[in-house]
């Protein structure tokens, strides 16, 4: 098995970083339009369809404002993710563990990469670029 892991660091407040997280129409922003709501069990989506993907994901753990975590399953993907938030010295420090895959073949990377690239996304949603 492979744990992807990465750090990214904002200087906008925890609570407007999870607001981002979390709000459906923040997240449609940055990831894909989606249905989801930080509920623990709601079942949701998120979908593209330019490029016929629907990701299937269920909301396991929400406590607000430091830890989200669902599932995302979609394509040759079945795998958890988990984002970590932390503020501190004016700063907020988010962590994304996104867990279950396989090895680290295409599918660990095409996330590595696709993650690193909707982050930069989510930077320009609050304003940091």
């Amino acid at each position: 098995m492979a744990d992807l892991i990465l750090d990214f660091q904002f200087s906008s407040p925890i609570e407007k970083v999870w607001e981002a997280l979390t709000e459906s129409e923040m997240l449609s922003e940055w990831v894909m339009e989606n249905d989801f709501k930080p509920v623990v069990g709601h079942t949701c989506q998120f979908w593209n369809e330019d490029i016929d993907l629907v990701v299937e994901c269920e909301v396991l753990v929400v406590e607000k404002p430091y830890k989200l975590s669902y599932t995302w399953v979609g394509g040759p993907i079945d795998t958890i993710v988990t984002w970590t938030l932390k503020e501190e010295n004016d700063k907020t420090y988010l962590y994304l563990e996104q867990t279950g895959f396989e090895e680290e073949g295409q599918a660990f990377n095409g996330a590595k990469y696709g993650w690193a690239y909707k982050v930069e996304e989510l930077k320009k949603v609050l304003n940091e670029i």
